[in-house]
């Protein structure tokens, strides 16, 4: 990955001209156009770095109604409890799929690739505020997507796919995508060193922190290789940067709150907040870490690092504290697995994924780079 993307694991637009012609073309597609081709399972063929992978593949689980949407971030859906609270969406990179997992393993909701070239290697996966829809990030397809969780369909995008650029609705290697609660979408734009606010209506970038071919740290003007932009409770936003390890909490106006490098941290990848206002960041390396400091005092908190063995991680992209018990989940990418870390006994608890083997069928994963935690639906008692 080095400076440049998760994708190498060394160091847009929604889109306007002719990409909005995908959108009225048909390319871009939702279950309906599926037509029953949404379950099928096709062999994979591609490897660790083609940026289709093993194509539009999927589990072939006949998947369950979708329960109503009764939960929030602040009011969520009632708890699994220990190992895993809540289920989790899981960006499954080179299956070119979203994948929902329950804490008990069933796979209750997949998006598979609707079309490879606009569609593939989705890397991170966010809800927005409401639980309605997903922001999806794709590196090494140069562009963003925004997916209707209830509809299964592709609704908007920004970036030229397999293109990338620095003019007006192109982007270079785009890392996180974030749908805000004043209905911009954000994306931190790893190579061109930006962080962009898109004006999801009309297209236009609505504000830009940092410039292409101007990668240093000097937060906003310049930022020196943004892997990760996470908005926060106020509307703050968490800015994650390669060079230099630096984690800074920057307001929407572009004030800069505080920045600190994350300690002992080679790599920084996806800074998240913690409930007690501390930040947990992966370090994308080999054996990789997970480290929660308080950036009051740059002192560490809690670290899980194991130099090798089962327990070890090869290249995490992104760990976050669970809400309701505090343990902590890891997307261990090059491990093909995500894991429930116990806060106290630094013990795996919980694992979907079989270590060091990928594949699409049910259990297995295939570069999980992203997730996100489910509390808006009520899944388990869908179940009875």
């Amino acid at each position: 990955m080095g400076h440049l993307g998760k994708g190498n694991v060394r160091p847009g637009r929604a889109v306007g001209c002719g990409a909005a012609w995908l959108l009225a073309g048909g390319l871009m597609l939702g279950a309906a156009a599926w037509a029953g081709e949404a379950n099928r399972s096709v062999a994979a063929t591609g490897g660790m770095d083609d940026p289709k992978g093993a194509g539009a593949v999927s589990s072939g689980v006949a998947l369950p109604p979708i329960p109503p949407l009764t939960g929030s971030r602040a009011r969520p859906v009632a708890s699994w409890g220990k190992p895993l609270p809540y289920p989790i969406v899981i960006a499954d990179r080179r299956n070119n799929r979203l994948i929902e997992i329950t804490p008990d393993k069933r796979i209750v909701w997949e998006f598979p690739s609707p079309n490879l070239t606009v569609y593939s290697g989705n890397e991170d996966v966010n809800f927005s505020e409401d639980g309605r829809t997903l922001a999806i990030s794709e590196e090494d397809n140069y562009d963003i997507h925004l997916v209707d969780y209830e509809k299964r369909a592709l609704i908007w995008t920004y970036g030229t796919p397999e293109q990338k650029g620095r003019k007006p609705g192109f982007l270079n290697y785009p890392d996180d995508a974030h749908l805000l609660r004043d209905g911009k979408v954000m994306t931190a734009d790893i190579r061109n060193c930006r962080i962009l606010f898109v004006d999801r209506q009309t297209l236009n970038i609505a504000a830009q922190w940092g410039k292409p071919g101007k990668c240093r740290h000097d937060p906003p003007r310049h930022l020196a290789w943004p892997n990760g932009a996470t908005p926060l409770e106020n509307g703050d936003i968490l800015v994650t940067e390669i060079q230099g390890s630096w984690i800074s909490r920057i307001t929407r106006q572009g004030k800069v709150v505080w920045s600190r490098r994350a300690p002992g941290v080679r790599y920084p990848s996806d800074a998240f907040p913690t409930r007690d206002g501390q930040v947990i960041v992966a370090d994308f390396a080999r054996p990789g870490k997970v480290v929660i400091f308080d950036p009051a005092t740059g002192k560490v908190s809690w670290e899980y690092f194991v130099a090798e063995g089962d327990k070890s991680l090869d290249h995490p992209s992104l760990a976050r504290e669970l809400p309701d018990t505090g343990d902590i989940i890891v997307a261990d990418d090059l491990r093909h697995r995500v894991v429930v870390i116990d806060r106290k006994t630094r013990e795996f608890i919980w694992q979907y994924g079989v270590t060091d083997q990928h594949d699409h069928k049910p259990g297995y994963l295939f570069y999980p780079d992203g997730f996100d935690i489910d509390v808006f639906r009520d899944w388990k008692a869908a179940k009875r």
